[in-house]
């Protein structure tokens, strides 16, 4: 590998878009997975077919797409259902951050991986593991203010999550996200500067 890469991650509702955009501002190219994963469903890809094969036509809108939504709430709810969707989807995404990886010429790069703790798939890809950290109770108020989702749909999706414990167990570096933006921006700039360092830039 031919560039450094740090595997960011964190719970949902902790604020890895808004790091992985801030990342970006300084010119860090971002490999997020949930963007590939997305590319790969798109129509005729060979990844919807067989999502539609496993899980059925009501996985998909009226247009044709693959409901998100309703998808999130078949796997969320049986282990096994998110284990064949993961089956789908990981093999296919892992190789296509190895070709983006190989393609960069950055000093480094951030690979967006929320279930990097979860799976343990592509721990191999990345040199460092940054953890975005806030409280569960932040990231619950988050996630029903964003998404429209009940109690019981936030706590199915935390519980099928690590904890939050179990990602920090595994981080290099954590930056803490329950400030305002520019304590956020401010975290990042100082991580930035840490890597271009580990990179060998100054």
């Amino acid at each position: 590998m031919n560039v450094l890469s740090v595997g960011l991650t964190g719970g949902i509702g902790s604020g890895k878009s808004a790091v992985s955009e801030t990342f970006s501002r300084h010119g860090v190219p971002i490999l997020d997975t949930d963007i590939i994963a997305r590319e790969l469903v798109e129509p005729g890809q060979p990844a919807l077919q067989e999502i539609v094969s496993q899980f059925g036509k009501h996985c998909l809108d009226a247009g044709g797409r693959l409901d998100r939504r309703q998808l999130r709430r078949i796997v969320f709810a049986d282990p096994a259902q998110r284990r064949q969707l993961e089956a789908i989807l990981h093999p296919r995404i892992r190789q296509t951050v190895k070709q983006r990886q190989v393609a960069l010429s950055a000093p480094y790069c951030v690979v967006v991986i929320p279930l990097l703790v979860e799976t343990g798939a592509m721990t191999d890809l990345v040199q460092r593991v940054l953890v975005v950290d806030v409280p569960v109770s932040v990231q619950t108020t988050r996630v029903k203010a964003r998404d429209h989702l009940d109690d019981s749909e936030v706590q199915r999706i935390l519980a099928a999550q690590a904890s939050r414990e179990q990602r920090l167990a595994v981080a290099d570096d954590v930056l803490v996200n329950d400030g305002d933006l520019h304590q956020l921006h401010s975290a990042v700039a100082r991580l930035h500067r840490q890597y271009l360092q580990l990179a060998g830039e100054s």
